[in-house]
């Protein structure tokens, strides 16, 4: 069970700082003021749940929670220089922010009906976090 639970405080931590750091690549090619405001706001949810971890993870283990490693942020990185070259738009920015937004998604939604019996303060956290990127995705759509 304690697995089960780490397992998923990993993967809701590695998907929050995935997002962070997306959104941290993404800002710096904004040039619409009220995008960067949507940014800021929701980079400060990602940040809130990947606190929300960590204050939970010590419950289950002395160890860190994973976060994403230095390959995924370069992949990442690279992956958002690549498709902005020829367009960087807000709409362009947007939708990669959307796709990466909804892999968060259907992982988490996988997570939240293949562990049912996971304790009720990870289930919180990881059902939180769903909701939050569904939520980012409508506020996102706005954009395309």
């Amino acid at each position: 069970m304690e697995n089960q639970n780490l397992n998923i405080l990993d993967e809701v931590n590695k998907g929050a700082t995935m997002g962070m750091d997306a959104i941290s690549y993404v800002s710096e090619k904004v040039s619409d003021n009220n995008f960067q405001k949507v940014l800021d706001t929701e980079y400060q949810k990602y940040k809130k749940i990947s606190e929300r971890v960590n204050n939970l993870y010590s419950d289950y283990t002395t160890k860190e929670p994973h976060e994403t490693n230095a390959m995924n942020k370069m992949m990442t990185w690279y992956g958002i220089q690549m498709k902005t070259m020829k367009d960087d738009t807000t709409s362009k920015l947007s939708e990669l922010l959307m796709q990466g937004t909804n892999m968060g998604i259907i992982e988490g939604r996988r997570l939240l009906n293949q562990n049912k019996d996971a304790d009720s303060d990870v289930k919180s956290i990881l059902n939180d976090f769903v909701v939050m990127q569904e939520d980012s995705v409508e506020t996102l759509k706005k954009y395309l």
